[in-house]
């Protein structure tokens, strides 16, 4: 049974899963009714930062366009267009045996593309979530589901995984932003 978090709240990921290494994040959303006349895109990111909470280059931004980052570690699964459907949206796998010793945290991100453009916010998107699920076995970890705290946002960092000694624990963020996949890399770090 998966534990369900609340935001703020902190796991132990790993020290109650020993031997887990291979962790798929999936993150998913709906979008409620909106006659705007653009779809929704919504896309997933990962950031791989030191304890500052910045990245080292920019090639520690896993994205649509960067989908696997240099060491192996993490690998996104590809860009989403519509988040139509059932259960995840987009998923992104971490080998936390592969995540380079410099990388104390790595935050999963949700931004609009194109959101000011279009005339979109996080207060037009309900049910998101994000999950991690062991790998090997398929069973789910913990989910936190943000619920709907957002109005005027274009981007949503949901949580991040964090070493912790030899352990990694997973943290329930759900912060919102403003101006985007361009604010959030500012935020990170990441060139723009």
């Amino acid at each position: 049974m998966a534990i369900s978090l609340q935001k703020g709240q902190k796991v132990d990921l790993t020290k109650g899963n020993p031997g887990l290494t291979r962790v798929m994040i999936g993150l998913g959303w709906d979008t409620n009714k909106y006659d705007g006349g653009h779809d929704f895109d919504l896309d997933a990111a990962a950031f791989l930062t030191d304890e500052s909470g910045k990245v080292s280059n920019d090639l520690d931004f896993v994205f649509y366009n960067n989908l696997k980052h240099q060491s192996g570690s993490v690998e996104h699964l590809g860009d989403n267009l519509t988040g139509e459907g059932d259960g995840d949206d987009e998923e992104i796998k971490v080998d936390l045996s592969k995540v380079p010793q410099n990388v104390a945290k790595i935050a999963f991100t949700v931004t609009i593309h194109d959101a000011e453009t279009r005339g979109q916010n996080f207060g037009q998107v309900s049910n998101a979530f994000i999950r991690a699920v062991n790998e090997d076995t398929g069973v789910e970890l913990i989910r936190y589901d943000l619920g709907e705290d957002f109005s005027i946002e274009t981007a949503v960092v949901i949580g991040e995984l964090y070493r912790s000694g030899q352990d990694w624990k997973f943290n329930a963020i759900g912060s919102g932003f403003q101006g985007g996949l361009a604010a959030l890399c500012r935020n990170f770090g990441v060139n723009v």
